[in-house]
């Protein structure tokens, strides 16, 4: 093991601020130090060295047991080096060197030949090519490639889209009315639906959702665009942080289709036939429609999720009964009423 000591070794050597990599040969860490303060311009005193990949200072005795060519950060006195996650913050400073990672990521990819790095620059590309901050067809074109020519800025067509969604929902309600045989409750059926579409209308379909050019509490996303995972019905945020921006890129619009907006208490197991019970033995009148009009379209009930957090199986949430009727008390009466009767008979 003595024989390690005094070797000459070749490692690299970078600043904490620069990319660049410097080779340079030597016997120990105080030659390493001198050498590298000088070719990096940076004074002596209280200079030291450290791994890229951790952060751990490099000892006299640490130093013979690196591999050769091993990748050190210079550190001048007062600077701190916590290892890869630096340049990952560096990198993420996008305003800086947006155009220069750009151009870096790119010339890195078409000579990638494994598929994992590839996959990290494309992601790298597209969150980097970021033109969310265009609105208008005429600025992006590429937006708006298969997008229907009716629609002329990205905000008129997400609203489009979450107002398609929230119809969707509409026609499984009026699917609904053909599992009912009792004509007397499919005419009621009918009637409660009507007055829920017209509530909807009255709402724009609750397309404000996916707009971002409307106010802070009726849309989903940040003004730039950002929707972030609300996370599974059942817990209050997303552990994975999912985030999406569909205004950015064509892919971004693509991929948010997959996107749901998932009931917490369901619609198809739930919400509907709850609503079939109720009429069985009421009118619509005696229904609470903004209580259904809620669990149906509204914020109240929906929850934004990446499709990663959408869970398919059973929620096992029911409808709050004390609000399925516009008046419960008139409700109890209306139950009572046959008891009574029965006692005076006999």
């Amino acid at each position: 093991n003595s024989k390690m000591f005094g070797k000459i070794k070749p490692v690299k050597v970078r600043s904490c601020s620069e990319n660049r990599k410097y080779g340079i040969a030597a016997k120990d860490v105080k030659e390493l130090l001198k050498k590298a303060c000088n070719l990096l311009q940076v004074p002596l005193s209280g200079a030291r060295v450290c791994l890229y990949e951790d952060g751990t200072i490099v000892t006299e005795e640490f130093f013979p047991t690196l591999a050769d060519n091993t990748e050190l950060v210079l550190l001048s006195k007062g600077q701190t080096w916590s290892g890869v996650v630096c340049d990952i913050s560096q990198l993420l400073d996008t305003d800086r060197h947006a155009d220069s990672l750009i151009e870096a990521a790119k010339g890195l990819l078409s000579d990638e030949k494994s598929s994992k790095r590839r996959k990290i620059l494309t992601d790298l590309l597209q969150n980097l090519e970021d033109r969310s901050e265009l609105e208008s067809r005429e600025e992006d074109e590429g937006w708006f490639q298969g997008v229907d020519s009716r629609f002329k800025t990205k905000s008129a067509y997400m609203k489009y889209n979450c107002e398609s969604r929230i119809r969707g929902y509409l026609k499984e309600l009026d699917d609904a009315t053909k599992s009912i045989q009792k004509a007397k409750v499919r005419a009621e059926f009918l009637k409660t639906s009507q007055s829920l579409t017209e509530m909807l209308k009255t709402a724009k379909y609750n397309g404000c959702y996916f707009d971002r050019t409307e106010k802070q509490p009726d849309r989903l996303c940040t003004q730039e665009g950002w929707f972030t995972c609300q996370g599974s019905f059942d817990e209050k945020v997303c552990k994975s942080l999912h985030s999406i921006n569909p205004y950015g890129s064509r892919e971004g619009r693509i991929v948010f289709s997959t996107w749901n907006l998932d009931h917490r208490i369901e619609k198809k197991r739930t919400v509907i036939p709850a609503l079939l019970e109720a009429l069985q033995n009421h009118r619509s009148t005696d229904i609470n429609l903004n209580y259904f009009y809620q669990l149906l379209f509204t914020r109240e009930n929906l929850k934004l999720v990446h499709i990663v957090c959408h869970k398919k199986g059973s929620h096992n949430l029911q409808c709050d009964t004390k609000k399925i009727y516009n008046n419960a008390t008139k409700d109890l009466k209306a139950k009572q009423k046959p008891k009574v009767k029965k006692r005076r008979m006999t």
